[in-house]
């Protein structure tokens, strides 16, 4: 249940990113409202995974699925600039995550 509260806080983190850009530095009020909620929920969710997660793992997963997650939708959605090197990078951010999760798996396994 951890890893999945632990997604889902990374997976509202871009919610929150992109919150930001749209909020305009506060300017805009649905979009700080909106901000403001996933912040909280991101960061709930976040504190909920730790209680089982080691805090490395779970902050480098949480915040590569909100790294990687908000190029993706810049580029898809803002348009943002598409690279090899960008794109190669992503690709590695994505294997780092899931290879703290494959790692973790088997240091629990070890301890068991």
């Amino acid at each position: 249940m951890a890893w999945i509260l632990l997604i889902i806080a990374g997976l509202t983190e871009i919610v929150w990113a992109i919150g930001l850009k749209e909020a305009h530095g506060f300017t805009e009020l649905v979009p700080s409202i909106v901000t403001i909620i996933f912040l909280i929920v991101s960061f709930f969710l976040f504190a909920k995974a730790m209680k089982t997660i080691p805090i490395g793992t779970a902050y480098a997963i949480f915040t590569g699925i909100g790294a990687a997650g908000t190029a993706i939708v810049g580029i898809i959605w803002f348009g943002e600039e598409v690279s090899a090197g960008k794109l190669l990078f992503l690709f590695v951010l994505l294997f780092g995550i899931i290879g703290l999760k494959l790692v973790n798996d088997e240091d629990e396994e070890e301890a068991i």
